[in-house]
């Protein structure tokens, strides 16, 4: 709700993301989810930014008095406590299914309403090194950090499909999917090795079992986001690997389809610092590892 409404008082994605201390891409899968929350389109994007359709100015008022009255709570909430408040910083990858925290989080601040929730976008390698250096309790990520050091759980599996071009998906699509072997002539649309080493390696030599050379590394610092993967998708000469629930709205061009068989699996780990005593962090995780949070697991079944 937060973040809906410093959209439409910046007028675009961009400003708002700096306005929240968050990516822009980590904000616009915040979006969607709601338009999908919702059902309705809740904003219109243009080359000049975004502004609230009808659906949108309605949904609008209502989530500034839901805001204005939740912090009023945490004003009263404050007064009974002396103030205390802590702060919960958690990092989270790309592409992360939308509803993995939500009801985990919603459940942490009725539990602890004084825990401040600080959520950061950071590649894998990013949160290993912040957890590291005590920068953040929580890190979700797309490899399991070797040592015993931190503890960690597996959150959610998620079997990847693939998106293509419409037209393309056309030629290569059978009753129950594409195998991944058939997309050999086309260019992967990847990741830079440097946010996750092991899971890229993993990934590229699934690839390279099937007949797909990986090609050159994205450059370190280049994360490719939704709107650019879709564009050089729509040209029809390459491909990304993408979950059944992906997060951003697809256009008439591209099209998502399972791989047969399944052969690729992205699992995401919540890891922590093994010494942590916090009882907030406790119930966050306790709260991940129930099944109603897998249901991104589920779902591709």
């Amino acid at each position: 709700m937060r973040a809906f409404v410093t959209v439409v008082e910046e007028g675009g994605l961009s400003a708002a993301a700096r306005r929240l201390h968050i990516s822009q891409p980590a904000l616009s899968q915040t979006v969607s989810a709601l338009e999908r929350e919702f059902g309705q389109q809740l904003l219109v994007r243009s080359s000049t930014g975004v502004r609230a359709t009808e659906t949108g100015v309605t949904l609008l008022a209502e989530a500034r008095a839901v805001l204005a009255r939740y912090d009023q709570a945490l004003k009263v909430m404050a007064a009974h406590t002396g103030g205390s408040t802590a702060s919960l910083r958690i990092g989270i990858p790309l592409e992360l299914p939308a509803d993995l925290l939500s009801k985990a989080l919603l459940e942490l601040s009725v539990a602890h309403p004084n825990t401040r929730v600080q959520a950061r976008h950071l590649s894998t390698s990013a949160q290993v090194a912040e957890l590291h250096r005590g920068d953040l309790e929580l890190g979700l990520l797309r490899e399991r950090p070797h040592g015993q050091e931190f503890d960690a759980m597996l959150v959610v599996e998620e079997r990847l499909g693939v998106l293509l071009a419409t037209e393309r998906a056309a030629e290569l699509a059978g009753p129950h999917g594409i195998r991944l072997e058939a997309l050999h002539a086309l260019t992967w649309i990847g990741f830079p090795r440097s946010g996750s080493p092991a899971w890229y390696d993993e990934l590229t030599a699934i690839l390279r079992s099937h007949g797909i050379d990986p090609g050159p590394q994205v450059p370190d610092g280049q994360p490719l986001i939704a709107e650019v993967k879709l564009a050089s998708v729509s040209a029809g000469r390459a491909f990304t690997l993408a979950p059944p629930g992906w997060s951003q709205p697809l256009p008439d061009t591209v099209t998502w389809f399972p791989l047969i068989g399944h052969p690729i699996v992205r699992r995401t780990w919540a890891v922590w610092n093994a010494g942590s005593h916090r009882r907030d962090l406790g119930y966050l995780v306790a709260a991940l590892d129930r099944p109603a949070t897998k249901a991104a697991s589920d779902a591709t079944s």
